[in-house]
């Protein structure tokens, strides 16, 4: 079982809505916490080898990017080829998240899924179609659920 410290916890705390949209971001949470901001990125490198923290990256808001439509493709392929065409996929510049995902037969037979962002509804479908374009015969089928609305992208709430 993995224990935190309370130095982790105030890491945590301090972090968890995002980090502070500032040039030296770390400096300021060690301010903060009355740490240095080496301890802070060491110990936010630790928990993350551990797992405790997923990841740390920008999630950027793509309708104030001009980016209005938002498509989540998903995609039928042979599970043989999964891990080829999705890595093919997730480098393609205009796509922000590739993914496997379990198929839920018989109502879901996808297991590859890719986000596409467009500033307009031809966009995205030249994007789509150039997804379609890569899989060739490996695609069996797709289907696109687009976004409506912005939900709020949270990570970990400790209390």
């Amino acid at each position: 079982m993995i224990t935190l410290d309370e130095t982790d916890l105030a890491i945590m705390r301090a972090t968890q809505a995002g980090l502070p949209l500032t040039p030296q971001p770390y400096q300021q949470i060690a301010g903060q916490l009355g740490l240095t901001a080496e301890t802070v990125m060491t110990r936010m490198a630790a928990m993350q080898k551990q797992g405790i923290i997923r990841r740390i990256g920008a999630v950027p808001n793509h309708y104030k990017l001009g980016y209005r439509f938002n498509g989540m493709t998903v995609w039928n392929v042979p599970d043989k080829s999964i891990d080829e065409l999705g890595q093919e996929v997730g480098q393609l510049e205009f796509v922000s998240h590739c993914y496997h995902r379990p198929r839920h037969l018989p109502e879901w037979p996808y297991n590859l899924f890719a986000m596409v962002h467009g500033k307009s509804q031809a966009d995205v479908d030249q994007q789509i179609q150039q997804i379609a374009d890569l899989l060739g015969e490996s695609n069996l089928g797709c289907d696109v659920l687009y976004s409506t609305k912005i939900l709020k992208k949270t990570g970990f709430r400790s209390r």
